[in-house]
């Protein structure tokens, strides 16, 4: 007779039918205490309690209850061995055929915060460790030539098609559920080590835990497929946003979402971001969300187009009509009034996002060719500055200037920002030459400065050379300049801004963003 090792901690009516199943085509059913009483309670039949096996009850609140020789010998015999057989047949215990195991859900409890590492709530946290569970499932992967494991429960469909087909599941799908298993358990032990070594930013061994939330489209282009994967420990803005309309979201829409709400979260007062092609294209302030998209949108019209909009408080029915007016891809708001949801979701395709978590990464990722480089976000926001230049900045700019700083971190370098108030007017970066980001951003504001208006400029980088002192001086309107200093040709810089009556200060912080 075959035999299958069920244990698990999430009973439902999909575990029934299967077991139901297993008990008509004559599998004995072994299980654990728990498992045990569900299946007896529902009407299996043909069951054993794993505790009769062992010849051991459960002990130690369950934490000992499957780690015997009875039970690991039974899933571990090699059955094309003899010396194998021979040996379990002597200790008199049975060949066990199919393993179907769910953890506890560690996963789940970690992501119910609070657990703080040193305190009681650890404690509960630990209990939901499972140590049984997988030891037996890598058991049976192990021996995928002649043991069935199972960890998904929509597995069971095929696991039950091929019985019935040829009587037992064939190697190829065995094989397939091995590696499911040792997928799962690295997961599962990558979120346990991440948790312990909470503190720990660069350990020994990089694991990362995450759980594919859906397929995309494809990736940047047609022809790459794609997929968006979740942590399974850390939270984020984007692992707990909710689509409310449009279609599937895009590989390259997640990244600019990702950068657009980046943006605007850095702010107490109404924001709004445009993002195109993974830069900023617009950025603005404003008393109310109304002037914020208004200045915003006239920021840069043309790039806009087709653009990911956010804004970091409610879309009313007013911003939904404006909204309408324009083709955007995707919108991302902490929520939206109820007849401004209705307007926006006459356009179709229209993804809109409600998004409400806070931005939460403290490391990312760059992947290389056979590596994997990893950083501390850049959350600096430096407001400490040294005025290296006679003239000094009004209260009107050093507001403006810091606003573009907190801009200029998510522009590709060498990356400069032109601002109005709280209002980008000029946007530049993905250079590889500074003085021509500086003149393209320089030219863009001028193009939206018809009234001569001063103007401020950030830069990312220090200033090589003068020259960009020079460009900024030619426009006759950019009168205050933020940038991180440290050049060995700074006294140039500073003497330029000093001929030319610009306001100039170094931070000592670079933000690069490659």
């Amino acid at each position: 007779m075959k035999r299958a090792l069920i244990s698990v901690y999430e009973k439902n009516e999909e575990l029934f039918d299967f077991v139901s199943f297993l008990d008509k085509n004559e599998y004995q059913i072994i299980s654990t205490e728990g498992t045990f009483q569900y299946l007896k309670k529902h009407g299996i039949s043909n069951l054993l309690e794993i505790s009769d096996i062992i010849s051991f009850p459960e002990m130690l609140d369950g934490r000992i209850k499957t780690i015997h020789p009875n039970i690991y010998a039974g899933i571990l015999a090699n059955r094309s061995m003899e010396k194998h057989m021979k040996s379990i047949r002597f200790q008199k215990i049975s060949p066990i055929d199919i393993v179907l195991v769910n953890f506890y859900p560690f996963f789940e409890k970690l992501n119910k915060k609070p657990f703080t590492i040193n305190g009681i709530n650890n404690n509960s946290l630990m209990e939901f460790i499972d140590i049984g569970g997988p030891s037996m499932l890598r058991a049976a992967a192990k021996n995928f030539f002649h043991v069935t494991p199972i960890t998904d429960k929509h597995d069971y469909f095929l696991v039950k098609k091929e019985i019935e087909k040829y009587g037992s599941p064939s190697l190829k799908l065995r094989k397939k559920l091995a590696g499911k298993v040792f997928n799962l358990t690295s997961a599962y032990d990558s979120s346990i080590s991440k948790y312990l070594l909470t503190e720990e930013n660069f350990p020994t061994y990089l694991h990362c835990s995450y759980e594919k939330k859906m397929n995309l489209r494809y990736g940047e282009n047609p022809h790459q497929k794609a997929a968006y994967y979740i942590s399974t420990i850390d939270q984020g803005s984007m692992r707990n946003f909710h689509q409310l309309h449009g279609k599937e979201l895009s590989f390259n829409n997640l990244r600019d979402m990702d950068i657009a709400w980046k943006v605007v979260s850095q702010f107490s007062e109404p924001a709004c971001c445009t993002v195109k092609h993974s830069t900023p294209c617009g950025v603005a302030l404003g008393k109310n969300i109304m002037e914020a998209f208004k200045k915003n949108y006239s920021s840069d019209p043309i790039s806009s187009f087709g653009g990911i909009l956010a804004v970091n408080v409610p879309i009313t029915k007013e911003l939904a009509k404006k909204i309408n007016s324009l083709f955007l891809e995707v919108i991302l708001s902490t929520n939206y009034e109820k007849e401004g949801l209705n307007i926006l979701k006459m356009k179709k395709n229209l993804r809109i996002i409600n998004i409400h978590e806070p931005i939460s990464d403290r490391l990312e990722y760059v992947k290389i060719d056979g590596g994997i480089l990893v950083q501390e976000v850049d959350h600096l926001f430096y407001s400490d500055y040294k005025i290296v230049t006679k003239n000094k900045f009004s209260d009107q700019e050093i507001k403006s200037l810091f606003f573009a700083q907190k801009v200029v971190k998510y522009v590709k370098s060498n990356a400069i920002v032109v601002a109005r108030g709280t209002q980008t007017i000029g946007i530049s970066g993905g250079q590889t030459n500074r003085i021509w980001a500086a003149r393209q951003a320089i030219e863009r504001a001028l193009e939206k400065n018809k009234e001569k208006e001063n103007l401020v400029l950030v830069s990312d980088a220090f200033f090589p050379f003068r020259d960009i002192v020079d460009e900024a001086a030619r426009s006759g309107v950019i009168k205050a300049i933020l940038q991180p200093g440290g050049s060995i040709r700074d006294e140039e810089s500073v003497k330029a801004c000093d001929e030319y009556g610009i306001a100039m200060a170094f931070t000592g912080k670079r933000h690069f963003k490659h």
